[in-house]
């Protein structure tokens, strides 16, 4: 009978190691950070596509390049732009297309984003736990050591 995803799993504390479980919480709160900058690169595409106006038309930008390396250009065309839709491949959309494209990558990286910091305050509680229990068995150590003299 196979186990769904749903059902919590009883672990032995004894099995757990206090050094994994800060390992992963650093991990997540790693990736959790990355996720934050990501989505806030998507926000910036989006207000940075409704800065592209056809009265805009002909005027002198800076098109950038890499992200040190801006180069001056013409726009020609303010009702389309290109999206770069990853792995250096990019598309050409209109102004409404390209807000919906990097509003729909932000919205997807912030359910993400939730689903980690649940899946990160569960962690940060099991390492509390476990600090605590390590705790108690120390004082209990120390309180039967102290008996014993």
């Amino acid at each position: 009978m196979a186990t769904t995803a749903s059902q919590p799993q009883q672990i032995n504390i004894s099995d757990l190691d206090i050094q994994q479980l800060a390992e992963e919480l650093s991990h997540l709160t790693n990736s959790f950070a990355q996720l934050k900058q990501a989505q806030s690169k998507f926000k910036q595409c989006v207000d940075n596509v409704a800065e592209v106006k056809p009265q805009n038309a002909g005027t002198t930008i800076l098109v950038p390049l890499t992200n040190s390396l801006y180069v001056p250009g013409r726009l020609s065309d303010p009702e389309h732009v290109i999206v770069d839709v990853g792995t250096g491949y990019y598309v050409k959309k209109t102004r409404a297309e390209a807000a919906k494209y990097y509003s729909a990558k932000a919205d997807y990286i912030r359910s993400n984003l939730e689903t980690l910091s649940e899946t990160i305050q569960k962690k940060q509680e099991n390492v509390n736990y476990l600090m605590n229990v390590i705790q108690a068995k120390i004082q209990s150590q120390a309180q039967a050591s102290k008996s014993s003299s």
